[in-house]
């Protein structure tokens, strides 16, 4: 047996998320058929969760497989003639037994697409729309979110983890033609953390939240804002170990 890391991308739109769900297409599924056509009975470990409508540039999974897979490009070119357009197997390679996708990762980066120019049917599922896009308001307020913090009051109720306390290394704005991106790197994120942070972003770039808000929900001191940002904008971009 042999363990191996391999990196997919796949458009969130087409599944009800990555992890296993009963009666519904997640990206983990379609994994799990592809490698049972091809006899490799597994159990994958992702380097970590993505909701219905979220996108991945470089998801990581890892598994063990049996030993006469010698060839791991071969591999690769038969799981990609079999994947459905919405996944695409980037690239895969052997590593040591104790590697874990999820476990070993010290740092994941996403991404959020969001433009003020009008979307069309080919983009609507992939960046979101937002009329008032106030840069400074933007640069300003996103500096608040760097740190370490007990982010409860940023996250969805449900699968509730050990602790709600993470860190945000670093997070930063910047514009490719039409399209703002805001880019995320931390050691994890609770459930639909980044969506809330990117809604509240919004909130003050539009004049409907303040600084001092967004400070006094950190502290939590009072939550001034709970609803999420669209998922379509979302990406998870990269995984660093």
């Amino acid at each position: 047996m042999q363990k191996i890391k391999f990196t997919i991308s796949y458009d969130g739109s087409q599944f009800f998320g990555s992890q296993v769900q009963p009666d519904k297409k997640t990206v983990q599924g379609v994994l799990d058929e592809v490698l049972g056509i091809l006899n490799i009975d597994t159990k994958l470990e992702l380097s970590g969760r993505t909701d219905k409508d979220v996108h991945a540039f470089r998801q990581v999974v890892s598994c063990i497989i049996p030993s006469h897979w010698k060839d791991l490009d071969s591999l690769k070119n038969k799981i990609n003639r079999l994947l459905p357009n919405a996944i695409f197997l980037r690239n895969i390679k052997q590593v040591e037994e104790d590697f874990h996708a999820r476990f070993s990762a010290k740092t994941r980066e996403y991404r959020y697409l969001f433009s003020n120019k009008a979307l069309s049917p080919f983009n609507s599922n992939y960046i979101s729309y937002y009329k008032e896009i106030n840069e400074e308001k933007i640069n300003e307020v996103i500096k608040l979110f760097v740190g370490k913090y007990d982010f409860e009051f940023f996250s969805k109720t449900g699968s509730e983890p050990g602790s709600t306390i993470r860190e945000i290394y670093d997070v930063k704005l910047y514009k490719y033609k039409d399209i703002y991106v805001l880019k995320f790197n931390a050691n994890s994120y609770l459930r639909s953390q980044i969506r809330m942070m990117v809604d509240a972003i919004m909130k003050v770039s539009s004049g409907k939240l303040t600084l001092e808000e967004i400070s006094e929900q950190l502290e939590k001191k009072k939550q001034n804002t709970w609803t999420l940002a669209s998922p379509y904008g979302l990406y998870l971009s990269k995984i660093i170990y």
